[in-house]
């Protein structure tokens, strides 16, 4: 009798245990989730047709990345800078760091990439559109970009590709701008964006977390300020060399980078 009065209350342990499982995971693909996956996509939406719908922007921007040591000690560098961009074709974008001063002109034609810090320069044939000119960085010259992604002219599908899990966490308060948190998970990132509440959805802090590297590194960047329907100056886009500054060729274009030389690789997102 002892042994049999055992098993039943092993045998109801492990249903109960069961049963716990299983509501547990009901609620988490329950109704609140699936709300809370439409909320953040949606407003995800609204930012990149909002973003989308600007023919001209110009912001100004801080940006961290972090490399993890042999000795897995967590160092972070920063960054600030400035871009202006006109749709479909014109794009100009400079970044300062403790390592690099590093200044893009894509005039529609010709891009044009000037490292103060090296007095030197790289100029190639560009593609038709600035989201052709961001694929061809990234691809054929190991620029990362990581922000980019937030100016492209379609940039819902990019960003959506790959999700796998969508959160909207609430709100935040970015530099005084009363935010909606949202979070998302891919397979070998996680990232979250804060969105401006209100009539301007403007992305104002993206944190991209790697996943694939030991210490998980980040990638932070704020935009800190936002001007849309400015028009620039007719040379604004056009790169004039400076006295003395040398031409390169454009696979030195990889060396302008965030990081000091002989940083960690595997800490870049």
């Amino acid at each position: 009798m002892k042994a049999n009065t055992v098993m039943n209350t092993r045998w109801r342990d492990r249903v109960w245990f069961t049963r716990m499982v299983m509501a547990t995971a009901l609620l988490a693909l329950g109704p609140g989730a699936q709300a809370q996956e439409s909320d953040a996509k949606s407003i995800l939406k609204a930012m990149s047709d909002y973003v989308s719908s600007q023919k001209t922007i110009e912001l100004t921007f801080d940006s961290d990345i972090e490399v993890i040591t042999p000795q897995l000690e967590k160092i972070q560098f920063t960054s600030s800078g400035e871009a202006l961009l006109r749709r479909p074709d014109k794009l100009r974008a400079h970044r300062v760091g403790g390592y690099a001063d590093v200044a893009l002109f894509f005039d529609g034609k010709t891009v044009s990439v000037f490292g103060k810090n090296l007095n030197g320069y790289a100029q190639f044939e560009g593609p038709s559109t600035v989201d052709e000119l961001i694929q061809s960085l990234r691809v054929g010259h190991g620029v990362a970009l990581p922000g980019a992604d937030l100016l492209l002219s379609r940039p819902y599908e990019v960003l959506v590709a790959g999700v796998m899990e969508a959160k909207h966490i609430g709100r935040g308060v970015i530099d005084g701008r009363e935010c909606e948190h949202l979070a998302f998970r891919n397979f070998d990132t996680d990232w979250q964006l804060w969105v401006e509440a209100g009539e301007r959805p403007i992305p104002r802090k993206l944190v991209i977390t790697s996943k694939t590297v030991s210490n998980a590194p980040q990638y932070t960047l704020r935009v800190k300020g936002w001007k849309t329907g400015v028009e620039p100056a007719s040379d604004a886009f056009v790169f004039v060399p400076p006295a003395g500054a040398e031409k390169l060729s454009p696979d030195a274009l990889i060396g302008l980078d965030e990081l000091p030389p002989g940083a960690p690789a595997g800490g870049k997102q």
